[in-house]
């Protein structure tokens, strides 16, 4: 495949796993000099070729031109989705600096779920059947919330805004709506502005089906599509316990083989992109659709304007050719000749042959308040291994090693031929890990191996 040339200093904006893995794999490319990371982290940090700048506020538009200005930054890439709900990517724009993820206007596709169900309906994109409610709607918001439950397969309540993967909450009846519905539509606090009519909540209809992953680089109308994933987003095993950012990831996905989730593109995230470009506010970045493969076919449970985490960890390993050209033509919006050198027929970028198995370590505390500052022991045992360990919330202890500063605090990824073998590596190498209080799933793919198709 012929790329654009690739860009030769990078900025990545975040500091956290996913922006871990973005880091590990662009330093790695061959004519990228460089990878600065804003604020990064110190094991970030100890990459080859990556260098961070802990002193830039990631949400601070003013800092993050400065700092890209000052790297001399060929492309500055936006990891998580809160500096995109700031305007980063507006203010990198503005000042001629190559960016790629999307403007604050494309990036409300995440930052209001309301706003995605309003574009996907026009686009023609199947989502849940939903209403958004506004403050003071909380009778309205019943009365539809009693609509759905009707239908005796309960009904899903979501936050409309950000709200760090946690602000959903699937409800089996309409008592378990009723509980949570005022803590919604109650009255604004009096600091916060709040526009008149601002949806507050989305109700939807519950769905059945395997959930997965399917992310595209978006130049504003053309996509390619990542390698589909599947993330785990229960605490427990078994799909247990509360909501969390996500506890575990692996790629391919059995029952999404790549080439189906290529063919996606053309019904989802291509009339996604056409009904944004048609406002006036096109997306150039990761869109990233979550579905759910229903007994009907696959439907739109939400989008978000980056990749995934975790993801990034368990998609970016398998990549096959360099990433960062593909993201520099992207920001220029300028993919057709990466599309054209991959044929007619491709719509998605060449991938390693077998499997990926991320375990996400979490702290005792998360998905609520993460207890911080315990050490943590066996990471050199995982480089051993054959392992990989991208860090989301370390910090760096003054003897050496690291400690705990997050919630979700590593994710650990094994490789194999298979799931089966991937799975195995990235479980030994989990079990290396260990702190005080950490907490892991030990699930994470096992059904497609207990089932024999993950080899």
């Amino acid at each position: 495949m012929s790329l654009p040339v690739a860009p030769a200093r990078i900025l990545v904006v975040g500091g956290g796993g996913r922006e871990h893995a973005l880091a590990w794999k662009l330093a790695s490319e061959p004519g990228i000099d460089q990878v600065l990371v804003a604020p990064g982290s110190a094991a970030i940090g100890k990459e080859p070729r990556v260098r961070c700048l802990p002193g830039v506020d990631a949400l601070d538009p003013v800092a993050v031109v400065a700092a890209a200005r000052a790297a001399s930054a060929d492309l500055v890439v936006i990891g998580p989705e809160a500096p995109l709900g700031a305007g980063v990517a507006d203010a990198l724009s503005q000042a001629g600096i190559a960016v790629f993820g999307p403007s604050r206007a494309a990036a409300r596709l995440e930052t209001s779920k309301a706003f995605c169900h309003e574009i996907a309906a026009a686009a023609g994109v199947r989502m849940a059947r939903s209403r958004a409610f506004a403050a003071g709607e909380l009778e309205a918001a019943r009365a539809f919330a009693a609509e759905l439950a009707a239908a005796g397969h309960g009904l899903v309540v979501k936050a409309d805004g950000l709200a760090a993967g946690k602000g959903v909450v699937v409800c089996d009846d309409l008592a378990g709506a009723e509980s949570v519905l005022p803590g919604h539509l109650g009255p604004a606090p009096a600091h916060l502005a709040e526009p008149p009519g601002a949806a507050r909540v989305v109700l939807e209809e519950r769905l059945f089906g395997p959930e997965v992953s399917v992310i595209a680089i978006a130049d504003g109308r053309t996509a390619l599509v990542l390698p589909a994933a599947r993330d785990h987003k229960r605490l427990c095993d078994g799909d247990r316990g509360p909501n969390t950012g996500g506890m575990g990831a692996y790629s391919p996905v059995p029952d999404l083989p790549d080439a189906d989730a290529a063919a996606l593109v053309a019904s989802i995230h291509r009339p996604i992109l056409a009904e944004l470009e048609r406002r006036g506010t096109p997306f150039r970045g990761f869109l990233y659709a979550g579905l759910i493969l229903t007994a009907d076919g696959p439907v739109l449970l939400e989008c978000n304007a980056r990749l995934g985490d975790p993801e990034a960890q368990v998609i970016l390993p398998r990549l096959r050719g360099p990433l960062g050209p593909v993201l520099l033509a992207a920001a220029r919006g300028d993919l057709g000749p990466v599309a054209e050198a991959l044929g007619p027929d491709i719509a998605g970028l060449p991938t390693l042959p077998g499997a990926t198995v991320g375990i996400v370590l979490a702290a005792r505390g998360y998905p609520g308040t993460p207890e911080r500052g315990r050490q943590i022991d066996g990471l050199d045992a995982v480089a051993a291994l054959g392992g990989l360990v991208f860090h989301a919330g370390t910090i760096g202890r003054p003897g050496g090693g690291y400690g705990t500063n997050g919630g979700r605090v590593l994710t650990v990824v094994g490789r194999g031929p298979d799931l089966a073998a991937a799975r195995e590596l990235a479980e030994r190498a989990a079990d290396a890990i260990a702190w005080d209080g950490m907490q892991r799933r030990r699930d994470v793919a096992a059904e497609f191996v207990a089932a024999g198709s993950g080899r």
